[in-house]
């Protein structure tokens, strides 16, 4: 299975704090890959860093995106080219209705036919949002709110998604529900690479994964492996 994401010796620094240590992994076409950690391993990081949200004078290493070297790129570029991330927090625009901020995950196409039909694919995939599309996004509960950050980075027509803790701070009856939607774009065809800190739900969903810590990855293999590790469940699954 081909690589589709490519992480080779990555490196960040803020200010005196070395973040990220030599980070390598890839994620393949068709996987969901998870990385774990706990707060402050650099987790966040690695995302921003992927998706050009870092300063560039601050991160080196390689990163291959379908085989094209994307660590200089800026933000916008590297998302034309479909690699999309739902941050963490959500970050809708609160003032906006449901349609409109769905809308604007649909910046970059011109296909407006197709634009029109993904607009009704995420209405049939995402019912409560169809039922509040006139709705200020901001009015919405927090998990209507990150169904709506996931639709809106679907609205791109992403090649990969990149999800930054999309169950903090949600219902545990929500958080299920998040993740059989993580489930369901994986089906769809896109590759995920997760970062969660429930640890026990993002590796039932995902086929690999990375444990990450204090900027360096220990440890990885399947989801499966990971899960029975012992220093993995002591570490991070309570167990």
């Amino acid at each position: 299975m081909a690589a589709i994401l490519e992480v080779k010796d990555l490196h960040c620094s803020y200010g005196p704090i070395h973040a990220l240590k030599g980070v390598s992994f890839h994620v393949d076409e068709g996987e969901v890959v998870t990385l774990v950690g706990s707060n402050g391993a650099g987790k966040t990081t690695t995302l921003r860093s992927l998706s050009g949200l870092l300063d560039n004078a601050h991160v080196t290493g390689e990163v291959l995106f379908m085989g094209q070297p994307i660590q200089k790129m800026k933000a916008n570029k590297i998302a034309s080219l479909g690699l999309c991330q739902c941050l963490e927090g959500r970050h809708i625009f609160p003032q906006l209705s449901v349609e409109e901020n769905l809308m604007i995950g649909a910046f970059q196409r011109n296909d407006t036919a197709g634009i029109q039909e993904d607009l009704q694919k995420m209405f049939k995939r995402f019912p409560r949002l169809e039922e509040r599309r006139k709705q200020a996004g901001g009015t919405l509960s927090g998990g209507e709110q990150q169904m709506l950050a996931i639709a809106r980075a679907l609205m791109s027509k992403p090649k990969m998604l990149m999800m930054d803790e999309p169950s903090l701070g949600l219902a545990p009856i929500i958080v299920a529900e998040i993740f059989e939607i993580v489930k369901d774009i994986n089906r769809d065809g896109i590759p995920v690479l997760l970062v969660e800190q429930n640890c026990n739900m993002a590796l039932k969903v995902s086929h690999r994964g990375y444990v990450l810590e204090t900027g360096e990855i220990t440890l990885e293999g399947t989801s499966d492996f990971l899960a029975n590790n012992e220093e993995v469940r002591k570490s991070y699954l309570g167990g």
